[in-house]
């Protein structure tokens, strides 16, 4: 019996809905294309003749130019609209603004957007394939396919490790979408931060909880810290960011007291001597720029996958036509 073909299906909108095997196949995928990237022409003809619109309603710099040069790489013509140059201004509905654009026969939307669900429910109203980029505190599903990338690429696998994520649990999309990705590659995943940044009831997701930030580097492999999201903060979450750098702060001296060598990863941006100090950031266990490079082959990946190509041909497709 022959194997169905794979499929990521029209969209792409969190982790928690994909299997393992759909995760693994975007991982493998963006492996050729990291190839791309190192060319003196970086530019392939994968996606020609493919309208995609970036959507950006929050402010973006890594996430907003990787998605951007990860269409120009594959050769797609590329609209980008932000949140002060679109209608919504004007009081135009999300779904109207969409409908709008692909009325200008558009194949893609990557969209941005402060509130959590946004993604989905343009993917549910509209035939363009839908990526999100990030909406509210719900997923960020690409920022954690470029963490698992950058971890299986360092530590040539995922399963049987252990990665803490460290920091604002509670307003973080990437925090969700790397617990969900993680624990479904077979890794065991604890968080670590503050009570008030602790969503309730986190360890329902099955990970683990440090309240000690000692005890989360004596027991993890892989650090992935998050900044403080001072902008979606309304209260005291923390008593000032110099006792939060005291107490959670990841440092070389605290890092020195590991028993293993650890991995350091950040989203970015970085609030450096508040959630990490530059000698980490800058130092031989951070691949913090690494995550930067691969973010470019995972969004290739992605848009590859959502065109309709297939794992197995995307070497050949960097090389060759583009997608039907």
């Amino acid at each position: 019996m022959s194997r169905p073909a794979f499929s990521l299906g029209k969209d792409l909108v969190g982790l928690e809905d994909l299997s393992a095997e759909q995760i693994r196949s975007i991982l493998d995928t963006a492996e050729p294309f990291k190839e791309v990237s190192e060319r003196r022409i970086k530019k392939v003809p994968v996606l020609r003749g493919k309208t995609i619109v970036n959507l950006f309603m929050e402010p973006s710099t890594r996430t907003r130019i990787s998605f951007e040069f990860a269409e120009k790489r594959l050769s797609a013509d590329t609209v980008n609209i932000g949140a002060t140059e679109s209608s919504v201004v004007k009081g135009e509905t999300l779904v109207d603004t969409a409908r709008n654009l692909e009325a200008m026969r558009i194949d893609m939307v990557v969209i941005r957007h402060g509130s959590s669900g946004a993604a989905g429910f343009l993917a549910d109203r509209i035939p363009s394939n839908v990526v999100n980029a990030g909406d509210g505190s719900h997923e960020h599903p690409t920022q954690a396919l470029l963490d698992l990338l950058t971890i299986r690429d360092k530590l040539e696998r995922i399963e049987g490790l252990k990665v803490c994520i460290v920091g604002d649990i509670l307003h973080s999309r990437v925090a969700r979408s790397n617990i969900f990705g993680l624990l479904k590659l077979g890794a065991e995943v604890g968080v670590c931060g503050p009570m008030t940044l602790l969503p309730l009831g986190i360890d329902a997701l099955g990970v683990k909880v440090f309240r000690r930030v000692e005890e989360a580097i004596e027991w993890a492999d892989v650090l992935n810290v998050l900044r403080l999201q001072l902008e979606r903060m309304k209260g005291g979450f923390v008593p000032s960011l110099r006792e939060y750098n005291r107490v959670y702060g990841v440092s070389t001296r605290r890092l020195e007291k590991a028993p293993r060598d650890l991995l350091v990863l950040h989203p970015g941006p970085m609030n450096r001597g508040v959630e990490i100090d530059s000698d980490v950031a800058d130092g031989p266990q951070s691949v913090i720029l690494k995550q930067v490079t691969n973010g470019v082959a995972v969004r290739m990946a992605v848009l590859y996958l959502l065109a309709g190509g297939v794992p197995e041909k995307a070497e050949a497709a960097k090389t060759g036509g583009g997608v039907e």
